[in-house]
C-alpha cells in the first residue's frame, strides 16, 4: 500500500512537471506583462494603486489567441463603464452601504447588457465598479486613472502577444496543420491494418481515435484566428494575411473529410466482426487515401509558408493518391459486397472529394468528374 501511494505521488509530480514543461511560456508571458503594466502605471505615469493595469493584462492574456484584440477593447470599455457607474452612485448614495453595492451591480450589469456586452466585458465592468465602491471609493482624483490603467494593461498584453509571434506568426498554425493531417493519415493506416488482420479491437480503437478528430479541426479553426490576429498586430507581415483565406476554406473541407473517416471507421468495426474475408485491395485503397491526406497537409503547410512550388507538388501528389484510392476501392464494388464494405467504398470516395476540394477549392466540378471517373462511374 505504501509503495502504491509513493508511486501515485511520483506519478502526480511527473504529470505536474509535464504540464509545466508545456505551459511555462504562457505563465512567463502573463507574469512579465502584468509586472510591466504595473511599472508603467506607477513609475511612468505616477498612478496611485494601479490595480487595473496588471489585472487587465492578465485578463487579456488569459483569453485564447485570436480573441485578444477584441477582449482588450472589451476590458477597457468594461472598466470605463464600471468606473462611471460607481462614481455616479457613490456621489448619490455614499460609499460602503448595502444599497450602494446593490445599485452599482444592478446598473452596471444592466448597462453592459444593454450595449450587448459579452461575459468578459460584463464581469469586468461589475468588478471594476465593485472595486471602486468596496476597496477604493472614488474621490474625484482616482476615477480617470482606472480607465488609463485598463488601457495600459490591454496594450501591454497585446504587445506581449506580438513579441511572442513577431518572427513567425504563422508557425503555430503550420504546426497544427501538420499534426492534424498526420494524425488523420495515421488513423486511416490504423483502419487498414485492423481490417487486414480482422482485428476488431484495433478497429474499435481506430473508431475512438476518429471520434477525437473533431478536437483537431477545432484546433485548426482556433489556429487560423490566432494567426490572423498575430498578422493584424504585425504591420510588416500583414501582406501574408491573404494566405489564411485559402486555408480557412480548406479547413471546412477537412472537417467534412474527418466526418467521412469517422463513418468509415464505424463501418470498419462492423466489417471486422463479419465472417466474410476482407479483400486485401481495401487496405491498399485506405493506405493510398492516407498518403493523399499526408500530401494534402503538406500542401497546406507549404502554402502557409509561401512555398508555392512545394505546395503545388504536394497538391498534385495528393490528387494522384486520392484518385488511386478511389480507383482501387471502385474495383471492389459489385453485387456480392457486404453493406459495410459498400459504406467504406462510399466514404473513400467522399473523403477523396473533400481532400481534393481542400487543396484546390476552385476546382469543384473537375474534382467530382475526376473522382467519379476513377470510380468507374459514367461521365455526366
Amino acid at each position: 500500500m505504501f509503495w502504491k501511494r509513493v508511486t501515485a505521488r511520483f506519478g502526480g509530480l511527473r504529470t505536474a512537471g509535464g504540464r509545466l514543461r508545456h505551459g511555462w511560456r504562457p505563465v512567463l508571458e502573463a507574469t512579465v506583462a502584468a509586472t510591466v503594466a504595473w511599472l508603467l502605471a506607477t513609475r511612468l505615469l505616477g498612478h496611485p494603486q494601479p490595480f487595473f493595469a496588471p489585472a487587465a493584462a492578465l485578463i487579456v492574456l488569459g483569453q485564447a489567441r485570436g480573441q485578444r484584440i477584441r477582449r482588450a477593447v472589451e476590458v477597457v470599455l468594461g472598466v470605463a463603464a464600471g468606473v462611471l457607474v460607481a462614481d455616479l452612485v457613490v456621489q448619490a448614495l455614499g460609499p460602503g452601504s448595502t444599497w450602494t453595492v446593490f445599485t452599482v451591480i444592478l446598473l452596471t450589469v444592466l448597462l453592459a447588457v444593454a450595449f450587448g456586452a459579452t461575459g468578459v466585458t460584463l464581469v469586468q465592468a461589475a468588478v471594476s465598479a465593485l472595486y471602486l465602491v468596496v476597496v477604493a471609493p472614488p474621490d474625484g482624483t482616482l476615477v480617470p486613472f482606472r480607465f488609463v490603467d485598463a488601457l495600459i494593461g490591454g496594450v501591454v498584453a497585446l504587445a506581449a502577444s506580438l513579441l511572442v509571434d513577431a518572427r513567425r506568426p504563422l508557425a503555430p498554425l503550420v504546426a497544427e496543420v501538420r499534426r492534424t493531417f498526420d494524425e488523420l493519415a495515421g488513423l486511416l493506416g490504423g483502419i487498414a491494418d485492423a481490417l487486414d488482420r480482422r482485428d476488431e479491437d484495433a478497429a474499435v480503437t481506430a473508431l475512438t481515435r476518429a471520434r477525437g478528430m473533431d478536437a483537431r479541426v477545432d484546433g485548426l479553426r482556433d489556429g487560423v484566428l490566432a494567426a490572423g490576429e498575430a498578422l493584424r498586430l504585425n504591420v510588416r507581415r500583414r501582406r501574408h494575411i491573404g494566405r489564411l483565406r485559402s486555408v480557412d476554406q480548406s479547413i471546412r473541407q477537412t472537417d467534412y473529410a474527418v466526418r467521412n473517416v469517422r463513418v468509415l471507421a464505424r463501418a470498419g468495426v462492423t466489417l471486422s466482426r463479419l465472417h466474410t474475408p476482407v479483400p486485401p485491395e481495401l487496405g491498399v485503397a485506405l493506405r493510398s487515401l492516407a498518403e493523399a491526406v499526408s500530401h494534402a497537409g503538406a500542401a497546406l503547410a507549404a502554402d502557409l509558408n509561401g512555398q508555392d512550388d512545394n505546395a503545388d507538388q504536394h497538391a498534385a501528389r495528393a490528387d494522384e493518391a486520392a484518385l488511386a484510392a478511389v480507383h482501387t476501392a471502385g474495383q471492389l464494388f459489385g453485387a456480392t459486397q457486404t453493406l459495410p464494405l459498400a459504406m467504406i467504398i462510399g466514404q473513400v470516395r467522399a473523403t477523396a472529394i473533400d481532400l481534393l476540394r481542400g487543396v484546390n477549392p476552385e476546382d469543384d466540378a473537375s474534382v467530382l468528374a475526376r473522382v467519379d471517373e476513377a470510380l468507374g462511374l459514367p461521365a455526366v
